[in-house]
């Protein structure tokens, strides 16, 4: 070895020993770098979790979590109406699902849910490994546990911070609830398609029976709709629906769930699909009178969200039956119509059509449509003529008569009856069931139309358009089917307005009653009044104006009315506990037509819905006698000339108060005139000042008239002051968009 090889080893040494020395340092520094990023990752981590779990669900919203109950709308038979929901749901405990469909679910979805903790590492790894790869979006591996905190708290974006929350938010729910307990959640939860939430909706949605009585075949079907439910709907594709059947079935075989042949015969299985109906407008069997509930009493109350999601039951007046019956009266006009039935003693509404179809047209006809009500308003000019001490026998001049400067506007009016021709001197009775219109009109001239107006409102009128003046007498108002309801069951119940109720209770998913409603009946008429004037409008039934409404098994009373040109068309009436309102009309004012007037077009459909609603409520075929205390006599009258009837006359039976009946028979048909003479009950003849009268006699002399006239047609002044159509159905159809958009309804 030479000198300078020797010199040189030793620098050797020390260099590579510096080398190492600073490759030791250099693995340090790096060391502490890489913990201190491993730290500092870890805290930021850990920091932005902490973040991200400040706007997750606690402890006690996930304990108390609530799913979207849909509200409940139910007849007076307990009958369901209605469903008014954003999910369709019906909740069951796990018990009352079939086990088959547990299984199956389990096997499409996560089969190791009894085993893992609410997450599979291995598969979000998996998955996340996939996604960075392909450069997607976060998705897939989510457990039963994770698939319901995103159905109940997140959204369905597909983010790594949407699914570092679902993890969150299933690991706390595993901590708080049971396996069962997520189980039973889950399938109460997910989305089936067709609006249908819930295993037992799906159920009856897709097959028609309950969740507990779902087979095998059944619940592989439902449990392939879980991942997609468009895609895989059997409904609208069947070939996807059974390729991912046959995936489910697969999964249940490998798990040991069912063997080969069971596989193959429920895969085999003829299956029979049906599609009840889950949306709000198809699950609605009184879309009319439910609409009006919903805006008008229910949602400015409630609110959108209790209203659509806080599970209520809303029990209702309403019949179904009779609902369906008054549907079905309303389809056979052929304009359109509206029809109202009430409980004459509570005033409960049993029937409430709105129109022929409430998927073309949202327009109320039963209570948004203010019509001109004809002579079916000529009742109340009489209720207040009665409650003026004039009687029914006695009389009126039907004879020309005009009216100077009528309201103050300069211009002269002269009502005409509907035949043309005047009927000389008439008594009340028989100007109401003939339909008179001078009669109705110097009857309102006598009393004042103040009084008239007064009495509209107190039996139930609450229009606006209600006029102060003479033309008030032949119906011209403006006024809904459901007040005119609210005005003859006055008739019907004794001289008592009776409020319409529509709902009677309303119950929070709870238990907790949140409302009840009592009839509220308030006097508005003499009962003798009441007595009288219902009596005189049996006749309008038996043979006057409304002969075609007479029913089969059952007393009726009722008038007819028809506007100018045949415009509008109306029978009201009632029978024992019974009242009911038909108005037929065109939305755009088309006339019906020359000589459709209401006891043509309305009288004859408010027979066959009455018929059947007397059978169905089983009411009795007569009305009960007054009670004791109401103050009249049953007479019978000669309708001529309004005295005691004796064998020759056109006798009608009414009810008259106490003592103030002719005791004297009518001298026309053979009574004693001197007797008549002497009668202080002797028919009075009411004049106004308008009449020219030169007096005959003491009493009238017969009057040759025509029997069952059809003169419910109103006469009018050329320019009414009053609106005639304050509400068109075009502006109503966008109110109800208005609506739908103001309470958030889809």
């Amino acid at each position: 070895m030479s000198y300078d090889t020797v010199k040189r080893q030793p620098r050797t040494k020390r260099k590579k020993s510096f080398i190492l020395r600073i490759m030791g340092l250099m693995f340090t520094f790096l060391l502490l770098f890489l913990l201190l990023a491993i730290g500092v990752t870890s805290a930021s981590v850990a920091y932005y979790i902490v973040k991200l779990s400040e706007d997750l669900p606690t402890k006690a919203e996930i304990l108390n979590h609530k799913n979207s109950e849909p509200s409940l709308v139910y007849d007076r038979n307990n009958k369901i109406i209605a469903r008014l929901f954003v999910e369709n749901r019906t909740s069951l405990r796990l018990n009352q699902i079939s086990p088959w469909m547990i299984r199956a679910v389990l096997a499409a979805e996560d089969s190791a849910f009894y085993q893992h903790s609410g997450i599979r590492l291995s598969s979000i790894l998996r998955a996340l490994w996939r996604d960075l790869i392909a450069r997607d979006k976060m998705q897939g591996a989510s457990t039963i546990t994770q698939q319901l905190a995103r159905n109940l708290f997140l959204t369905q974006e597909k983010s790594v911070k949407r699914k570092i929350k679902e993890i969150i938010i299933a690991m706390r729910m595993e901590k708080l609830l049971t396996k069962d307990e997520i189980m039973t959640e889950y399938l109460n939860t997910i989305n089936f398609g067709r609006g249908a939430w819930g295993v037992e909706t799906a159920a009856r949605t897709y097959f028609g029976c309950s969740a507990s009585e779902l087979g095998v075949a059944q619940a592989s079907i439902l449990a392939g709709l879980v991942a997609a439910p468009g895609r895989y709907n059997p409904l609208s594709n069947l070939s996807n629906a059974k390729a991912r059947q046959n995936y489910v079935l697969g999964r249940m075989e490998t798990l040991g769930w069912i063997d080969a042949d069971q596989r193959k015969q429920a895969y085999e299985e003829e299956l029979v699909f049906k599609h009840i109906p889950n949306k709000i407008e198809e699950y609605n069997l009184a879309p009319y009178f439910v609409s009006h509930l919903l805006f008008n009493e229910l949602l400015p109350k409630y609110g959108t969200d209790l209203v659509y999601t806080g599970g209520l039951q809303i029990k209702t007046t309403l019949d179904l039956e009779l609902q369906e019956a008054g549907q079905e009266a309303i389809r056979s006009l052929k304009s359109q119509g509206a029809l109202v039935c009430l409980a004459a003693e509570t005033g409960e509404v049993l029937a409430l059509v709105g129109g022929k179809d409430f998927q073309e047209s949202k327009f109320n006809r039963a209570t948004q449509a203010f019509r001109q009500p004809g002579s079916s308003f000529k009742p109340v000019i009489y209720s207040a003529a009665l409650e003026n001490d004039i009687m029914p026998t006695d009389h009126f001049l039907d004879e020309a008569v005009t009216f100077e400067n009528r309201g103050g506007n300069g211009k002269s009016w002269s009502p005409k009856n509907f035949d043309g021709k005047f009927h000389g001197e008439v008594t009340v009775q028989k100007a109401l069931a003939s339909s008179y219109n001078i009669v109705a009109v110097k009857a309102a001239a006598y009393v004042g139309t103040q009084p008239v107006v007064d009495m509209a409102r107190s039996m139930g009128v609450t229009s606006e358009h209600l006029p102060n003046e003479l033309s008030v007498a032949l119906g011209a108002a403006s006024v809904t089917p459901l007040e005119m309801a609210v005005v003859f069951n006055c008739f019907t119940n004794g001289g008592k307005r009776t409020p319409p109720i529509m709902i009677r209770e309303i119950v929070a998913a709870g238990g907790e009653i949140l409302e009840s409603r009592e009839p509220q009946p308030v006097q508005t008429m003499k009962p003798e009044t009441a007595y009288t004037l219902r009596s005189m409008l049996f006749d309008v039934v038996r043979g006057g104006t409304g002969s075609r409404a007479k029913l089969a098994k059952a007393e009726a009373f009722g008038k007819t009315g028809t506007s100018n040109d045949f415009i509008d068309a109306w029978f009201i009436g009632g029978a024992p506990g019974l009242t009911t309102a038909i108005y037929a009309g065109n939305d755009n004012h088309k006339s019906l037509g020359r000589g459709q007037t209401g006891g043509i077009v309305a009288a004859p459909a408010w027979k066959v819905f009455m018929d059947f609603a007397t059978t169905h409520m089983g009411t009795p075929e007569k009305f009960d006698p007054p009670p004791a205390w109401v103050e009249v006599d049953r007479v019978s009258i000669c309708r001529t000339t309004g005295f005691k009837a004796k064998a020759g006359c056109p006798a009608v039976s009414l009810y008259m108060p106490s003592g103030r009946a002719p005791a004297a028979e009518c001298p026309t048909h053979g009574g004693d005139y001197n007797a008549a003479a002497e009668d202080p009950n002797a028919p009075r003849l009411f004049l106004i000042d308008q009449d020219e009268y030169v007096e005959s006699g003491s009493i009238p002399n017969e009057i040759d008239v025509q029997p069952n006239l059809p003169g419910d047609v109103q006469t009018q002044p050329e320019e009414p002051a009053y609106p005639y159509d304050p509400s068109p159905a075009e502006r109503f159809e966008e109110r109800y968009q208005e609506l739908l958009k103001q309470y958030g309804i889809e």
